[in-house]
């Protein structure tokens, strides 16, 4: 794997401290603002929110500059509204920080995608896409427990003031290892939005939005289940939180090399699994052995889903990938905002704090029912396709090819 790849990796180390730390700090930053666990959910909304703006507005406007200059100004932005988390004074100044750190997340991961697998094989380009993502489970393993920590330690400010720290890095690191793509080599803004359009991408977007909402319904407010529910002091919620990147950690290395062997199938069992897990974790809860254990399988199953589905999208969208794969990471952050939301109308409602995971197993559920009938549909015109080629006419089979 090529080094540029660390670059990436760490770059998405920063991104995924910033997003997943503030599960962790829901219950300080509540307190420290005076508003419910349930209201200062709305700092991981405002985030992914910002991923939902931002992704298919920067990703059109790098159509016009080198892949590598976009991924260095979209890490900039990215540390600018962390800093401003870091001395926001009040619930409407984090909101614009934590707005300002999200708009380009998903034009980041979506350009990044795109770089890492054309810098290796076609055989190995999922390996190459996850091996990027990696810095993201790393995040959950090192960068949140450590983050909640300093967080509760010093103060949620703190945290944030170290993310900015680490996007300065990655934006030297990503200056200084990953190669310049010629403009020549990227697809202008019509060409993507065409591709957008294909049906295949955007059932893919909309099997991420149900299907990864699941997880979030359940992470967004973990902190508060074990305390509550579990009985864990707040040091234990450390421990939980590297559980579940540890998890995410080995979803992800096993994710990239089934990906390449058999991508619909990977998609399948691993939502089929997190539905099952998520439903199971009702009760894992209750009891310390079984939470530690349910939170691990949480995280393999939640993040087996992430590179099939980008890879899915990006293989759909031809030559023109970039805004799908940004399109994509809009749709993991829909799914984050929709699932704490869905997690906070149960909770809020009086179900209990295990309520959120019942809510995701459903949401889960769906996202396979989704990817079911898109694998369903392909199959047909696949099918469709084999017959026109097999009839001679290369005019409609590559009109059919296309409609596919």
């Amino acid at each position: 794997m090529p080094l540029a790849l660390l670059a990436l990796a760490v770059a998405a180390f920063g991104i995924g401290t910033a997003e997943f730390v503030m599960m962790g700090l829901l219950p300080n930053v509540a307190a420290d603002l005076g508003v419910t666990v349930p209201i200062a959910g709305w700092f991981v909304t405002s985030y992914a929110l910002g991923v939902v703006i931002g992704a298919p507005l920067l990703t059109v406007l790098g159509t016009r500059l080198p892949r590598k200059l976009t991924l260095i100004l979209l890490m900039g932005l990215f540390t600018v509204g962390n800093f401003v988390a870091s001395i926001a004074p009040d619930f409407g100044t984090l909101i614009i920080g934590r707005v300002l750190a999200g708009l380009p997340h998903g034009a980041f991961f979506g350009a990044g995608a795109v770089v890492a697998a054309r810098m290796v094989a076609e055989e190995r380009r999922a390996r190459a896409v996850a091996t990027m993502f990696l810095g993201l489970t790393v995040a959950n393993i090192v960068g949140v427990p450590i983050g909640t920590a300093l967080g509760q330690q010093l103060g949620w400010r703190a945290t944030f003031l170290v993310v900015t720290g680490i996007g300065l890095i990655a934006m030297i690191s990503l200056a200084a290892l990953v190669p310049t793509i010629a403009k020549d080599q990227q697809a202008g803004f019509r060409s993507e939005f065409r591709a957008l359009g294909n049906r295949q991408v955007l059932l893919g977007l909309l099997t991420t939005v149900f299907g990864f909402a699941g997880v979030f319904a359940v992470y967004s407010y973990l902190s508060s289940m074990v305390t509550q529910v579990t009985g864990l002091s707040e040091s234990g919620v450390t421990i939980v939180l590297a559980l579940f990147g540890v998890g995410m950690t080995l979803g992800a290395l096993v994710a990239g090399p089934l990906t390449d062997r058999a991508l619909r199938p990977t998609l399948y069992g691993s939502l089929a699994a997190l539905a099952l897990a998520l439903l199971a974790f009702n009760w894992a809860v209750h009891v310390a052995w079984a939470m530690y254990l349910g939170v691990v399988v949480l995280g393999i199953v939640g993040f087996m889903t992430t590179t099939p589905l980008q890879m899915l999208v990006m293989m759909k969208a031809q030559g023109a990938p970039s805004l799908a794969s940004a399109s994509n990471q809009s749709a993991f952050n829909l799914a984050n905002a929709g699932g704490a939301w869905a997690g906070g109308v149960v909770v809020s409602a009086g179900y209990g704090w295990t309520s959120p995971a019942l809510v995701g197993a459903a949401l889960a559920a769906v996202g396979l029912g989704v990817a079911l009938a898109a694998g369903m549909l392909d199959r047909r015109a696949t099918g469709s396709i084999s017959k026109v080629v097999a009839r001679g006419d290369r005019r409609e089979s590559q009109e059919a090819l296309v409609s596919a």
